[in-house]
């Protein structure tokens, strides 16, 4: 369907199908309610924030903690990794701070190091025992967040997945960009993404206005031909808007590194692909597989960058080979 009827018909239903007008200010009539406003919820309070969390499997087996994509996005499109806790791990799942179904918070609340912190809490707060072994498996962001994580603490994680990182530093990251996502200004694509302005504006912090705009923009990530070879919409809550702007800000002005210790980590990690990603490819992966002393690198054939929500029967006999080899 064209953005612009989608758009259209979500404000107009919302605003003028109920006798009373709705006040797209109020929790829930614009965007769901995060965990804040809506206490049957699952959650977990940490770090000074309440995240949308739940957990599969035994809680006395091996974690393995989901790290979805964005900055911004939630975990919904990853939930066939739950699959894993069939074969005796436990499987955890958060919607990063201010993401998803997540508590929101002020855009100068975000940085870097307090993402790594929340992980830090999320680990300490499912962990039963020192001896239980932690695993993360990273999707885009996730997986830039991943790398961000071991080479901080490169000692804490017993193996990684990276399933196509957007660019463990800024310069890769750049280079990622160049070759995806690009808006051609006089493209209809772009005439569809800024339309929404046009009747829906709002200002920093107003989350459910700004979080709706970014749904709505979004979809251009999988329109026909996109060089990522997304094959159609994958499922989502809640996007999260301040945090993308936030991190999009550090990316700019701060610039970021997460290789300067990844060297250190002796632990063999795994890089997935899509056969269908023009933007990343073999080359990409192996120029991030490159900062580990121990790699391996996968295709997945078919598929682009949700190779998680389109193609998971191809993902998953991999990752559960990697996860084995090191339980």
């Amino acid at each position: 369907m064209n953005i612009k009827i989608l758009a259209g018909i979500g404000l107009t239903f919302i605003l003028l199908s109920c006798e009373k007008e709705l006040d797209i200010h109020e929790p829930g009539n614009l965007v769901p309610k995060t965990v804040i406003e809506d206490l049957s919820l699952p959650s977990i309070s940490v770090n000074g924030t309440t995240l949308h969390a739940e957990t599969y499997g035994n809680p006395d087996s091996s974690l393995v903690i989901f790290l979805h994509g964005g900055p911004g996005s939630d975990y919904q499109n990853g939930l066939n990794v739950k699959q894993l806790a069939d074969d005796g791990y436990q499987v955890v799942f958060y919607d990063q701070r201010g993401t998803g179904l997540s508590q929101r918070h002020d855009k100068n609340n975000y940085s870097i190091q307090l993402y790594l912190d929340d992980l830090t809490a999320v680990i300490e707060h499912y962990r039963s025992s020192p001896a239980q072994k932690v695993f993360l498996f990273g999707h885009s962001w996730g997986a830039m967040l991943t790398a961000a994580y071991i080479n901080a603490y490169p000692d804490r994680i017993d193996g990684a997945i990276f399933a196509e990182a957007g660019g463990f530093n800024k310069q890769l990251l750049d280079e990622y960009g160049e070759a995806s996502r690009k808006l051609n200004l006089f493209s209809e694509i772009t005439n569809d993404v800024l339309f929404y302005d046009q009747f829906l504006t709002g200002r920093e912090n107003e989350h459910e206005i700004l979080d709706y705009k970014l749904a709505i923009a979004s979809s251009f990530s999988y329109a026909e031909g996109n060089d990522e070879g997304i094959e159609g919409p994958s499922a989502f809550w809640r996007n999260g808007a301040t945090v993308l702007q936030a991190f999009m800000d550090i990316a700019e002005n701060e610039g970021f590194d997460f290789t300067t210790n990844l060297n250190q980590y002796q632990t063999k990690v795994l890089f997935l692909y899509g056969e269908n990603n023009k933007s990343y490819r073999l080359r990409f992966a192996e120029k991030e597989a490159a900062f580990f002393p121990k790699s391996e690198i996968i295709q997945i054939e078919d598929t682009g960058h949700e190779m998680i929500y389109f193609k998971w029967n191809s993902v998953y006999p991999v990752v559960l080979d990697y996860l084995n080899s090191l339980n």
